[in-house]
This record gives structure tokens, sequence and C-alpha cells, in this order.
């Protein structure tokens, strides 16, 4: 994408990438996989208290229930509402 989220950051990832080195997630953030491609993104983990993101989850729940697909959390939302939700969240 042509912009840039301060406080979240797009992880580059494949099932083919066997290195632990890049499936590592630094402290504070969590990854969730996002859109129909599985795009995986690193989030600050104080999303998880904001009630717009937690409106993620609840669909993530009701989806997937607690197994999903990645082995992480999976978002079943298009990537562009899943980025416009996260740039509000970084407007906080």
């Amino acid at each position: 994408m042509g912009f840039r989220l301060p406080g979240i950051r797009r992880s580059s990832f494949s099932t083919s990438q066997s290195s632990r080195k890049e499936m590592e997630v630094p402290k504070g953030y969590l990854a969730v996989y996002v859109g129909p491609k599985m795009n995986r993104f690193l989030i600050p983990v104080s999303f998880l208290n904001e009630p717009l993101f937690q409106e993620l989850l609840s669909q993530s729940e009701q989806e997937f229930g607690y197994s999903h697909p990645m082995g992480g959390l999976t978002i079943p939302c298009n990537e562009d509402v899943f980025l416009h939700t996260a740039s509000r969240l970084n407007n906080l």
C-alpha cells in the first residue's frame, strides 16, 4: 500500500518460509491474518481493548470460533476494512 500506519506493521509471511526469525512477533504486538489472501499484520496489543477492534474479534469468533485456520488470529474482513479500522485506532 502507499501509506504506513505507525501502530501496525505488515509482516511478510508464506508457508515456504521456515526461518523462526521471520515468524517472531515483537513484544507488545500480536500477529493477525486478514482478508482472503490471509495477509499477516502485526498489531499493538493495546488494540485488543478498543471497541472497534473488539467488533472485529466478535466477527472472527462467529466465523471461526476458536479454531483459526492459520494457527493465529484470523480477522474475517477485507484488508481495506481492517486497515481503515487500524488507522482509526491509531488516531485515538
